[in-house]
């Protein structure tokens, strides 16, 4: 029979029950790999429930580096009755089956093409433990220990890890040793430990790469950022970007001298009052965000079309799921491009930050801050599931200190005092962003009525078309100002001339990396763009035009970037061709190199080389 076999590079997938407590055993198992030098990127795959239904725990293991879905997986560690059979289902072709062997199972259960390893787990267990928790927890560490010694871990990584963890806690610290090492030892004595064809070897692929979630990243980029506000309503899968800002500004945000709390934390009764919160305090002249995701955004529209209209600074940090309506709240997508770059009614757009990784969630969030202000306008940084709530291999955070807070045109106390001639919407310069000031900032001069009706150039209410027109234009203006302002796309060419092109972003990127070497090698050359702005930068424009046909890689249903690539371009839909996916798991390498192949061949491209693989 077929055995798969691999040093460093392979899926393992853990089918687990929620609330059985393995959770922090998968993550271990995890860390102890990359302490080993290999790269590696873990997916938790979770109900929408407290506990009792199946969860997933996914490691992609890759000394080459790959962080996206590879597809598939190579080893499925089935502890979970309920889903049995589409675990084994969804192992490869000569892959490994470990799994709890305390109870006989059916032979009519296997499959005849995978290898099959069971363990005693519970048996184990049973006999080494009284206390039902024990047994519960224990487990789990128990199986990480006989999973050590099958794929020939180094067993000392795993143990530093159970002692960071429980540092102090020497009740708890001695326990978890001995039952890694219970299963260790029984792996070793009854089980083919060197006979499986999976193996961890140690390696210096990592580098000075962090391991960090884009939700604790988004928040402490919002510290940085300035922020001393933020107002939420929980919702899944942004409630931990709250909390962890919570939890940093703790540390950064609290007076030394006095102990007092320099920041504001809000948790509202609706998303519609922590909005309208972030409004008040951005108007007020604080810097000030809110977390949320689509439901969230659904009932912040109206609020989100005043800040428009009125031009008050607001950051809007949207961790994407699967919807519509209620959708798949544990799941990930990014489908809801359209609805926050147009959100509210009328005619509105508002700036998109699209980061592909907690290093550029935390950019992001604090360059929107800057954004916010610099335009007076809400900004929102677009991030998903998959990039908040996992931990992910990135660069480390920087700062530069002498970095100084864009704050945007504010007409100061003096400026006014000397005359100077304040219009809240008047454009001075021609880049449509006209100046403001802060309340109180002079007694007799620099205020203005904030209204979401329309108003000429020092706000005063009117309703004439030639001023209504004339404010609008102004906005237009300063959307194409907005161009230069956010992030750049970046653009990685092929070795060789290219008549394709493939435009995408966000959580896509890692997917995308290893499709691009892959199409590649098949030669296949293809010249790639991630976008991380909207509005589009004129170089998006002009990648499109140099290429006969442009892919566009996107997580939803209704290709939501093509159609604002089609529609803000004015761009020819037959030459933007739409690769879409949208069942709620992080795209794959293997799903991009199908599809554009595909698309390829029918195209009557004749591959230029070929390469074996």
């Amino acid at each position: 029979m077929k055995k798969i076999s691999a040093v460093n590079d392979f899926v393992v997938k853990f089918a687990n029950v929620n609330g059985s407590g393995s959770a922090s055993a998968n993550e271990m198992f995890a860390r102890s790999i990359l302490r080993m030098g290999v790269p590696v990127s873990p997916r938790n795959i979770f109900p929408s429930n407290i506990q009792g239904l199946p969860t997933w725990y996914e490691i992609r293991v890759t000394e080459k580096g790959y962080l996206g879905r590879r597809g598939g997986c190579d080893m499925m560690v089935a502890m979970n009755p309920q889903t049995w059979d589409s675990d084994v289902k969804e192992i490869e072709p000569g892959g490994y089956l470990f799994y709890d062997s305390t109870r006989p199972i059916p032979r009519s259960k296997f499959r005849d093409d995978i290898h099959v390893i069971g363990m005693p787990l519970t048996q184990i267990t049973n006999e080494t433990y009284t206390d039902v928790r024990q047994r519960t927890l224990f487990k789990n560490i128990i199986c990480v220990g006989g999973l050590s010694a099958l794929f020939d871990m180094d067993v000392q990584e795993i143990e530093r890890l159970i002692g960071e963890q429980y540092r102090g806690k020497e009740a708890l610290l001695k326990p978890n040793i001995q039952a890694l090492h219970l299963g260790r030892d029984y792996a070793l004595a009854n089980l083919d430990c060197p006979g499986m064809g999976l193996k961890v070897r140690r390696a210096d692929n990592v580098g000075d790469r962090i391991f960090l979630e884009g939700n604790n990243a988004a928040a402490l980029g919002a510290v940085y950022g300035g922020a001393t506000v933020c107002a939420w309503y929980p919702i899944t899968p942004s409630s931990s970007v709250a909390e962890a800002f919570q939890k940093h500004c703790s540390k950064f945000r609290v007076d030394p001298e006095t102990g007092k709390n320099r920041y504001a934390i809000v948790q509202a009764e609706d998303e519609l009052a922590s909005i309208g919160m972030v409004i008040g305090a951005g108007w007020n002249g604080a810097r000030a965000f809110t977390a949320t995701s689509g439901p969230g955004i659904s009932l912040m529209t109206e609020f989100i079309g005043l800040a428009y209209f009125a031009e008050i600074p607001a950051t809007i940090v949207n961790v994407q799921r699967g919807g519509p309506s209620t959708g798949m709240p544990t799941r990930t997508q990014q489908a809801d491009l359209l609805s926050c770059a147009y959100a509210s009614n009328g005619d509105t757009k508002h700036p998109l930050l699209f980061p592909e990784d907690p290093r550029e969630c935390f950019e992001f969030v604090a360059e929107a801050l800057d954004l916010a202000d610099r335009l007076q306008t809400p900004i929102f940084v677009m991030t998903d599931l998959d990039i908040g709530m996992n931990q992910r291999l990135c660069r480390p955070l920087t700062w530069d200190d002498s970095r100084t807070y864009d704050r945007g045109k504010v007409m100061t106390a003096a400026e006014l005092e000397a005359g100077r001639d304040f219009g809240r919407y008047l454009d001075v310069d021609g880049d449509g962003i006209p100046f403001r000031t802060y309340p109180g900032t002079h007694p007799k001069r620099g205020a203005f009525f904030t209204r979401g009706t329309t108003k000429d150039r020092y706000a005063r209410y009117s309703e004439e078309g030639p001023v209504y027109v004339d404010n609008m234009e102004r906005l237009e203006r300063k959307w194409e100002t907005a161009k230069d302002l956010v992030p750049r796309p970046v653009v990685r060419r092929a070795p060789r001339a290219a008549k394709f092109g493939v435009i995408y972003f966000g959580s896509t990127s890692p997917a995308m990396d290893e499709a691009l070497d892959a199409l590649d090698a098949q030669g296949k050359p293809i010249d790639a763009m991630r976008v991380r702005g909207f509005p589009f930068h004129a170089s998006v424009m002009e990648f499109v035009d140099s290429h006969e046909q442009v892919f566009v890689v996107e997580q939803n249903r209704d290709g939501q970037l093509r159609s604002m690539l089609i529609n803000e371009g004015n761009l020819d839909s037959a030459r933007v061709i739409p690769v879409l996916h949208y069942d709620g798991t992080p795209i794959t390498a293997r799903f991009i190199i199908a599809a554009i192949a595909d698309r390829m061949a029918r195209s009557n491209v004749t591959p230029i080389k070929k390469v074996a693989q």
